[in-house]
């Protein structure tokens, strides 16, 4: 039976040391950690699809996370990856949740599992209530951003945020004429309205301007 450890963050720029060095507590070897650097809404995460393979882990071998959210970004594709190892038989041990690291006798782990399953649900929706804090959060402060040529603006880097504000109908048809009068070629006028050769035959479109 094989014990394999696994470390995840959510970018290449971020670090895994602190997984790493709460499994080096544990007694993990080098060779025991499978590590990823990609976003928790990817489960083709080439790390956690190792796992998962022909030569990866089998009923009867552990899998250890430090965190819950390492294996995934809401409460149901977490739920849905402990059922998928649990269905393999694989145990599924979190440093973070104490109750999921003990040992209980043969015939006792269905105790485990309902304790477990509480945990889970608590700190999952607890989890993705943060999330709902933190977007909230970034709304708020883009709202309370100034204006700058019709722009929301960066109190601390004076640059734009968010999306480019979108061009109105009027303002294209308008433009536009001067295709039509010949004053300008489409690729120029792209450039000029700064849009892509896509937004441009939208435009088009949506003004039923059939050439």
């Amino acid at each position: 039976m094989a014990t394999i450890y696994y470390a995840r963050v959510s970018s290449k720029d971020q670090n895994l040391a602190r997984q790493i060095e709460a499994f080096k507590r544990l007694g993990a070897a080098d060779e025991q950690i499978i590590t990823d650097k990609e976003s928790g809404k990817n489960f083709e995460r080439e790390g956690y699809q190792a796992l998962k393979s022909v030569m990866g882990l089998r009923c009867g071998d552990t899998l250890i996370v430090k965190e819950l959210d390492r294996l995934g970004r809401n409460k149901a594709a977490i739920k849905a990856e402990l059922e998928y190892w649990k269905q393999k038989g694989v145990r599924v041990k979190i440093i973070d949740l104490p109750t999921t690291m003990m040992d209980l006798p043969e015939g006792q782990d269905w105790i485990l599992d309902m304790v477990n399953n509480i945990l889970i649900e608590v700190l999952g929706a607890i989890a993705e209530q943060e999330r709902l804090k933190i977007k909230s959060r970034q709304a708020e402060g883009i709202a309370a951003m100034p204006v700058k040529n019709g722009k929301k603006v960066s109190t601390k880097t004076g640059t734009a945020v968010g999306r480019p504000a979108k061009m109105s109908s009027k303002t294209f048809r308008e433009a536009y004429q001067e295709v039509l009068d010949g004053k300008v070629r489409p690729g120029e006028l792209m450039q000029k309205l700064k849009i892509s050769k896509a937004t441009y035959y939208e435009y088009r479109k949506r003004l039923n301007i059939n050439i």
